[in-house]
């Protein structure tokens, strides 16, 4: 092979990434106007306003970009690829013997620096600003609540603070609920002196019954003794609100959110506390693994839309690249998700999606050179 870059791998690489990077600012504008309007529900909560909204918006910016790049990349590849067929420039390529291999390492390379800039953002910009959204929307939303990237939600209601580790809202039979696991409650004299500490393995909350904790382990501090108390089930009379709550406890459990040294850290502090470190192994994977399926992805498109790219006109290479970005998405997702169920490494989970990719790739390029 001729060494790079030669002059027609600069054509292509310029086409590619202008087409590209239209395509990706059109794709995240898109997201962030939808996520505008549903961010306008929560619009007056608190002391959170329209401004807020936006500045909120705005902060999640270079988190949208990167998980809208793999797509904008397959349908920017093919959207440069059609324009130079379009325009002849691809036939007279492939005229003077530049192989197809060739014009893919020609799209490829290019692809990958900017594939660079968004592992560098999702280490970086991208979580600070998440997490500085997060935390300003928390703020606003309700004065008495924070969160802990690690040890979970931590919320307020006079003398006594709640830790949950997770949680989520559950729906049966028309009736909707609350449930927290692994909670912890600190409660506190007017004193300030801590008084007892709870710990249950889960708390509900019920709209016509209130606070039930389950498993409850309660340890009293007296001034001069500590004593202990087991009870399958306590009443908790508080009037902590459950929808604040969880629509707060949404800022917590979004490992996706994190850098890969973060998911690391949360990890190793997960399993050194017998908590299911599942989810964060899932999102840490998918970090490292992220270049490689851009890379498949890409790869496995351009030789399937070879032959049809000058015939085929705008909408046909929409379509084409819509369908491989979609098809690659949704059998990764249901990879990943027996890897949940089945307990099976997340890095064969990540694996297997791009190398059937790749082995799409490299069939139809010998069908093709055949």
């Amino acid at each position: 092979m001729r060494p790079f870059p030669k002059l027609h791998d600069l054509l292509v690489a310029r086409v590619v990434i202008g087409t590209v990077l239209l395509t990706w600012a059109v794709l995240t504008g898109l997201d962030l106007v939808l996520a505008m309007v549903d961010e306008l529900r929560s619009v007056g909560q608190g002391s959170y306003d329209f401004l807020k909204a936006v500045n909120y918006i705005a902060h999640t910016t270079p988190r949208r970009a990167y998980m809208m790049f793999p797509t904008a990349a397959v349908i920017g590849s093919l959207m440069g690829l059609g324009q130079l067929a379009a325009s002849s420039e691809l036939t007279a390529l492939r005229a003077v013997g530049v192989s197809r291999r060739r014009l893919s390492l020609s799209v490829a390379l290019p692809l990958l620096l900017l594939t660079g800039l968004m592992m560098v953002n999702a280490e970086t910009v991208g979580p600070w600003a998440q997490r500085s959204a997060d935390m300003m929307k928390s703020a606003a939303r309700s004065n008495d609540m924070i969160v802990a990237q690690y040890s979970g939600l931590w919320a307020r209601e006079g003398d006594t603070f709640l830790n949950a580790q997770s949680g989520r809202e559950r729906t049966e039979g028309g009736e909707h609920w609350l449930e927290l696991d692994d909670v912890r409650l600190f409660e506190f004299d007017e004193d300030g002196r801590l008084a007892s500490v709870a710990r249950a393995r889960v708390a509900e909350h019920r709209a016509d019954s209130g606070w039930l904790l389950r498993d409850v382990q309660r340890t009293w501090f007296e001034e001069r003794a500590v004593s202990q108390t087991d009870s399958a089930e306590e009443r908790w009379e508080s009037n902590l609100d459950s929808a604040t709550l969880a629509a707060n406890a949404s800022n917590i459990w979004r490992p996706r959110y994190m850098t890969a040294a973060e998911l690391r850290q949360g990890i190793d502090y997960r399993k050194r506390n017998q908590l299911d470190a599942s989810e964060f192994e899932e999102h840490y994977w998918g970090h490292w693994f992220y270049p490689l399926n851009v890379l498949a992805l890409c790869l496995a498109a351009i030789p399937f839309a070879f032959g049809s790219l000058r015939s085929g006109g705008l909408g046909r290479r929409l379509f084409i690249g819509v369908v491989f970005a979609l098809g690659f998405w949704l059998l990764q997702t249901q990879v990943v998700k027996l890897a949940a169920v089945y307990g099976f490494d997340y890095r064969l989970a990540y694996l297997i999606p791009p190398l059937a990719m790749l082995s799409v790739s490299w069939f139809l390029f010998r069908r093709r050179s055949g």
